[in-house]
């Protein structure tokens, strides 16, 4: 028999940082909105939840279907065989960041298995990856990467506003060789495909320009009309309903009055500056194009004031109400739900 809610995975990310924190702290919100199940550590899980005072107990699970949540309890699944005896709270660590690594491999195999409805992670820590010898940018990639998913997204979603971005991780020097009509017009698409599943109905679409002032008519760079334009009139010729290239200054200011329920920025900040500051806390990452739901809180690890206590996990809340809203919806996304395969 289904359960009444979505099972999710929680990955602790980075023990090293505030993942194991927000998630002591936020777990009685998430019991909530859905059937969470983390996955990482049962040590450092322990120490969050006596470092944040919760009167919590550790469950120790081995698959999803024997975790019990509630309250009280937080169900565990050992998600790496890393030794993390000897990580450093807001210390960059090997250990820490092959751990994350492993946590969220074995939530999104579990995932695509049918025996979870999505994932939420909690943040890694980049420099972690790399010395653990994993030269991956972040979560997206190694999601993409182990789903064979070639086109994807990431997605910043807070308030009823979303922004995709064409360019992620990349210097902002290397931004505009990656820039073409085909790599906008898939992030257009892959946005026009995910948002019906939160709004209930077709969004309106907006591509922010390049250039200050969309170049004016080509004084400041030509690539709204080389570049952006055609990805623009392709995509209405789709179908979709998209307007662009916009001045970012203003499409923000629009998109933020309710005139558009999406934005596509051209690379990291253009869309992370003006969302941030609009929803805060309330930013959700979602991953668009995979064949699993994944959501995850919007900000980072958060060193310098790990192992405090005092880290919020209002985002990581807001990640799983979108992860169990998508679950709901699964769309052309292969999510099952455990009961019902």
């Amino acid at each position: 028999m289904p359960h009444p809610l979505p099972t999710l995975l929680i990955t602790l990310g980075d023990v090293a940082g505030v993942g194991p924190e927000i998630v002591a702290r936020g777990w009685a919100d998430l019991v909530t909105v859905c059937r969470p199940v983390v996955v990482g550590d049962f040590d450092w899980l322990r120490r969050a939840l006596a470092l944040v005072g919760s009167s919590a107990v550790v469950q120790r699970v081995a698959a999803p279907e024997e975790a019990e949540p509630a309250t009280d309890r937080i169900p565990c699944l050992a998600g790496s065989a890393q030794d993390l005896g000897g990580v450093a709270v807001g210390r960059v660590s090997a250990a820490a960041g092959r751990a994350a690594f492993d946590f969220l491999c074995s939530a999104i195999d579990l995932t695509r298995a049918g025996r979870a409805d999505g994932i939420v992670t909690a943040p890694l820590h980049k420099e972690g990856l790399h010395a653990a010898g994993l030269n991956y940018p972040g979560h997206t990639e190694i999601l993409a990467e182990r789903t064979g998913t070639p086109s994807y997204a990431m997605v910043l979603y807070g308030d009823g506003l979303a922004v995709a971005h064409v360019t992620l991780h990349v210097a902002l020097r290397d931004v505009f060789a990656r820039l073409t009509p085909a790599a906008i017009g898939d992030k257009i698409d892959l946005l026009d495909g995910l948002l019906p599943r939160l709004l209930g109905r077709r969004p309106r679409l907006a591509v922010a320009a390049l250039n200050p002032h969309a170049s004016d008519g080509g004084l400041f760079g030509d690539e709204e009309a080389r570049l952006v334009a055609p990805a623009v009139a392709a995509a209405q010729a789709r179908g979709v309903d998209v307007a662009g290239p916009i001045p970012a200054d203003t499409l923000f200011v629009r998109a933020a009055r309710g005139e558009f329920d999406g934005v596509v920025a051209l690379y990291h900040d253009q869309g992370h500056i003006a969302l941030k500051l609009r929803s805060g806390w309330r930013c959700v990452n979602i991953t668009a194009g995979l064949p699993i739901v994944r959501t995850s809180v919007a900000h980072g690890t958060a060193y310098d004031i790990a192992g405090h206590g005092i880290a919020d996990p209002v985002s990581l809340g807001a990640a799983a109400r979108v992860a169990a809203q998508l679950a709901a919806r699964p769309g052309d996304q292969e999510t099952r739900r455990p009961g019902d395969r």
